[in-house]
């Protein structure tokens, strides 16, 4: 939460600035509003003077003075009182000329989010003051075989960002590969790990194009997470385009020993084909060249304010 105590550091520097440019009797009442707070929770927290000194690496003499109104504490100080009392340091500041009641509640509320929360709350507002032209993320959604991997770099080297395979963090997260991964502990273990490298994705990186594994969509939460986040393009071909690329990459193993290969994934795409229409653009690849689908998805990004569908 490093981000929160330095938005409230920088709070109190502002609240203590305009309070010096003030008369000598709005500073008091300041203090002793600040005083009388930190008393009150002092008591609620059933702690003596001297316990609670100990814990703010105060002098007890100058929590007396703190609480009397007469101790003019640092904001380091101030930082070291609310994690003493296990309090949120904006509720030891009162307002100044003005109720900031809903302000003060923006603040707990911000104390109790996760870096994910407050990741998506700064996309928010950055997208509301227009600091963003276009997408930062773009995910190329779709079953194995749709191209992914072959438009995912092109795309890439067109927005002069990175090119991520998510399935590839998870590996490296686990220490093993997709195989052992699911023989050893299972889907939800995957699952888990996906997530985790999505949301560790977003928070460490400005931009990139991200190709996630072809079942993403049926976990809601990391869905939900790279659908808020990212400008997604479902890459969609008919089952037989999708075999037949598999053939040419080499990868027999959906035929091998398996005459109903082709109805497994005709079925399989129908029941995903609802989470994949969820999508801001959906291509259908079959027929067009890697480049003639990559121009497709700069130009939609480009010209991207709302979800749009092809």
């Amino acid at each position: 939460m490093d981000a929160i105590y330095y938005l409230l550091t920088y709070r109190a520097s502002a609240l203590y600035f305009a309070l010096a440019m003030k008369d000598e009797p709005d500073k008091t009442l300041f203090l002793s509003a600040v005083g009388a707070r930190t008393r009150s929770l002092r008591l609620k927290a059933g702690l003596t003077v001297k316990e609670f000194a100990k814990r703010a690496a105060l002098s007890p003499r100058f929590v007396n003075q703190l609480e009397a109104g007469a101790g003019n504490i640092s904001i380091a100080g101030l930082a070291r009182v609310a994690a003493a009392l296990g309090r949120p340091a904006y509720e030891l500041i009162p307002p100044v000329d003005a109720d900031l009641s809903t302000a003060a509640e923006i603040w707990r509320l911000l104390s109790e989010s996760g870096s994910d929360d407050l990741d998506e709350l700064k996309h928010r507002l950055e997208t509301r003051k227009g600091a963003r032209s276009r997408p930062s993320f773009v995910a190329l959604i779709g079953l194995r075989g749709a191209g992914k991997s072959t438009v995912g770099p092109a795309l890439a080297k067109r927005f002069k960002t990175e090119f991520v395979e998510l399935d590839q963090r998870v590996e490296k997260a686990a220490g093993m590969s997709l195989a052992e991964i699911f023989a050893t502990h299972g889907e939800s273990y995957y699952r888990e790990l996906e997530r985790e490298s999505a949301v560790r994705l977003f928070a460490g990186s400005r931009d990139c194009v991200l190709v996630p594994g072809g079942s993403v969509v049926t976990d809601p939460e990391t869905w939900a997470l790279i659908k808020r986040r990212c400008f997604t393009v479902w890459l969609h071909a008919t089952p037989e385009e999708f075999m037949r690329r598999m053939h040419r990459q080499g990868d027999l193993r959906p035929m091998q020993g398996r005459p109903s290969a082709m109805d497994e994934l005709k079925a399989l795409l129908s029941r995903r084909e609802v989470l994949y229409a969820e999508s801001d653009l959906k291509i259908r690849t079959t027929g067009k060249s890697p480049a003639a689908v990559v121009g497709q998805i700069v130009k939609a990004v480009a010209s991207a304010k709302e979800p749009i569908g092809v």
